[in-house]
């Protein structure tokens, strides 16, 4: 190989590699820019939706964790730890409020409440939690009936009802 062939391949053999380190320098900056509009997005998204679970004053709880509150929206625990029995109010299946409620604080599908709830209707061992067409009517069954849980935009919580720590 000649000496003028060597330079001429070092050479272009530089170029290329300049250019893959311009290549990936920009990739990095568009990776880090979309990463950060993504995170802003679902950060405004969660915060609109924020969602928190009411009880009725007299319920003598501060938390609970995510499975007992499955099982009382699944309609399987059926009393509070002292006796008293829950009342479980609902919105409809195709409110955004209650799918939201489903998927981020049952981390369930609204379907699948439905599926249980029917399953255990159509079998005759329980019952269908309540149904509330409003988020109002929800706010005041829930502060007006003892045993009483229902969820409610975060916003839309008042003195009448106490909010469960979901653990």
């Amino acid at each position: 190989m000649r000496i003028r062939e060597k330079v001429y391949l070092k050479l272009k053999s530089r170029r290329y590699k300049h250019n893959l380190a311009t290549i990936f320098k920009n990739m990095k900056r568009h990776c880090v820019t979309i990463l950060l509009v993504f995170l802003m997005t679902l950060s405004a998204v969660s915060g609109a939706w924020a969602q928190d679970v009411v009880v009725h004053p007299e319920v003598d709880k501060s938390d609970i964790s995510r499975n007992a509150l499955r099982a009382i929206f699944g309609m399987r625990l059926r009393k509070w730890s002292n006796g008293e029995p829950i009342t479980v109010f609902v919105l409809r299946d195709d409110s955004p409020v209650h799918i939201e409620f489903s998927k981020t604080i049952l981390h369930m599908f609204p379907y699948q409440l439905r599926r249980a709830w029917d399953r255990q209707v159509f079998s005759g061992t329980g019952q269908s939690p309540f149904l509330v067409n409003s988020l109002e009517e929800m706010r005041t069954k829930v502060a007006s009936t003892p045993g009483a849980i229902g969820y409610i935009p975060r916003e839309g919580v008042d003195e009448k009802l106490s909010v469960l720590k979901v653990r």
